[in-house]
């Protein structure tokens, strides 16, 4: 009965286009119709902190328990619907407040112009972790509030896979995110995971070997990888695959990314994203092993006891405040700094103006937390900008899309670099084009092998024609229609004598036709904190430092001055997985 009474008000709200009264917010709606235990535990008490989680596990569970999960919440008849996003299942509560505004989450990359209930509600105090120093001397002062094996700082690929890694090794492990929902960058991966001797490549009858890989991604990053790194990448990017498979992925299909010499670029059938499905499956994995996961969560402090092994960290709840939560292991799968400002003027100055691809939580946190206790720093001035952002947006187009088929022309339409190039050089020779953007320009059989390019046309990027002629007229590139005849000839006949691009899978020849408006912005750094081959992270004086383990973007070296396409996933379930499996072996061994 409560159910449906709740439902059918909030379908009166928004049949009514959202209109509330002033400052009529969520949780006056719900205390109207009973009681404040629809988000508090033990109804109204004077201490709100003490009866709700960093988590907001209860309120969550609230919201599903009347309103259903979010396929039952999915409306096909909206223009864009959040329930549907690539975010997934994230808490209700990334979007709604009880007592403030509700935010859309979609709008920290997007800007879409969507009614929600309660809008007119008072603006939400900003949480983002404030680093208050005293706050966190106290919470030392006062002692642990909880006791774990193994501590891990961040929710992307790199952080998930180091706590269930650690789990299954036998350790009682907690993971901690800043964000109110997991996923960080890797939720934003469009491509895939780069991988040699796969039962996909055997399959296709690819061959490749570990050797090539290795020498791709040195080659890539200009040499200044460190060669150690790479080859284990290599060596277990197969094992990796596996890995995620077990796990219930979905890593079928294969493409070529820029720099890679075959089709060595693993992820889903159906040409979908690789990030979300990846994200998916690791939440379920994690929930299946009752693996705490606390969000809104940020870690601000590495403690270390006298002798200068891992005491464990301060970590500052949205709702619970600052408290120490001892371990004898941390592992750091914090991500980059791609969207701190401040830290890309620093590092990267000629950058310091550049629109980001990246989630709003690459922040650089784990580098600062790191450098606080005398972590050593390798390649942290290297930051990488992706040829093909969305010129409007932050929409990254992802690398294979090209890879599948598309040309990449300046604005008067004209090629002007092979489009599997390397990131570097692809976004140098943008950077060099009178207008300092380009086009990706491909038809209707590339958007039914790769089907995020669906939700390009439905975010409003893509310019459309029935004819190469009328695109070219639409987006004013004068010499298209010469240029695409040109490159259906490189086709037909197997050799681009243009700019000797290797691999051409699909002509211009299926209407419709499509364009979208693409520019260099920061994409990764692959800069960070320096680590032995065991994911161990080491001092200024490069010897380990006990317990303290790192993986993922927040660290250096693997990448050298240029990551190539397909190598950050890789790189996040090699090297997570072994920073949680020592991680977890360190810390039962001082048992």
């Amino acid at each position: 009965m409560r159910k449906a009474y709740l439902v059918s008000a909030i379908a009166a709200v928004l049949l009514s286009g959202g209109a509330m009264a002033k400052d009529v917010n969520l949780a006056k709606f719900h205390s109207d119709m009973g009681d404040c235990q629809s988000c508090h535990v033990e109804g109204k008490l004077k201490d709100i902190n003490k009866t709700i989680t960093d988590s907001q596990t209860h309120e969550n569970a609230q919201c599903r328990d009347c309103h259903g999960g979010y396929s039952e919440l999915a409306n096909d008849k909206l223009h864009f619907d959040p329930h549907t996003s690539h975010l997934g299942e994230i808490n209700c509560t990334s979007c709604h407040t009880a007592h403030a505004k509700p935010e859309l989450t979609c709008n920290n990359c997007h800007n879409f112009e969507m009614e929600m209930p309660f809008a007119n509600s008072k603006a939400k105090k900003k949480w983002d972790g404030d680093w208050n120093q005293e706050q966190i001397r106290k919470a030392i002062e006062r002692g642990p509030v909880e006791t774990v094996d193994v501590i891990v700082v961040g929710g992307g690929s790199a952080g998930f896979n180091a706590a269930i890694s650690a789990k299954e090794a036998g350790a009682n492990v907690v993971l901690f995110e800043k964000a109110p929902y997991t996923g960080g960058n890797s939720m934003l991966a469009a491509g895939g995971i780069n991988a040699v001797g796969t039962p996909q490549q055997k399959k296709k009858g690819i061959e490749d070997k570990v050797k090539w890989y290795a020498e791709d991604a040195m080659k890539g990053g200009r040499y200044q990888n460190d060669p150690k790194l790479v080859q284990i990448l290599a060596e277990e990017s197969a094992e990796a695959v596996a890995w995620l498979e077990s796990l219930g992925a979905n890593m079928d299909d294969l493409k070529r990314s820029g720099g890679a010499r075959v089709e060595r670029t693993h992820r889903p059938s159906g040409g979908a994203s690789v990030g979300p499905h990846i994200i998916d499956t690791l939440r379920k994995a994690a929930d299946k092993r009752d693996i705490p996961v606390r969000v809104n969560s940020r870690v601000e402090k590495i403690v270390l006891n006298d002798d200068k092994s891992i005491a464990g960290v301060v970590v500052h709840g949205r709702h619970s405040g600052y408290n120490m939560v001892a371990a004898d292991s941390v592992v750091l799968a914090t991500g980059g700094y791609g969207m701190n400002k401040q830290m890309v003027a620093y590092y990267r100055p000629t950058m310091k103006d550049m629109t980001s691809s990246n989630n709003v939580t690459a922040t650089g946190d784990g580098v600062l937390l790191a450098k606080e206790i005398g972590a050593s720093m390798t390649d942290i001035d290297w930051v990488q900008a992706h040829p093909t952002i969305g010129k409007d947006s932050r929409i990254l187009i992802s690398e294979t899309v090209r890879g599948v088929g598309a040309i990449m022309v300046n604005t008067d339409g004209q090629r002007f670099i092979s489009e599997l190039t390397t990131r570097d050089r692809a976004s140098d020779a943008i950077l060099k084009q009178k207008d300092q953007y380009a086009w990706l320009v491909f038809d209707e059989q590339l958007v039914k092998k790769k089907k995020m390019v669906r939700g390009y046309e439905h975010l409003g990027m893509l310019s459309k024609a029935n004819t190469i002629e009328e695109l070219a007229k639409i987006t004013n590139m004068k010499d298209l229609p010469k240029t695409a005849a040109a490159y259906n000839k490189y086709q037909a006949a197997g050799k681009d004598e243009a700019f000797g691009r290797e691999d051409m899978p699909l002509n211009l020849s299926k209407p419709p036709y499509y364009a979208v408006k693409v520019a260099p912005g920061i994409h990764h750094t692959m800069g960070g904190v320096a680590v032995d081959t065991d994911a161990n992270v080491l001092n200024l004086q490069s010897w380990k430092m006990d317990g303290l383990y790192a993986a993922g973007e927040v660290t250096g070296g693997l990448h050298g001055y240029n990551r190539l396409g397909g190598n950050a996933i890789a790189d996040t379930v090699v090297f997570g997985r072994k920073a949680g499996e020592n991680a977890a072996k360190f810390a039962l061994e001082k048992k």
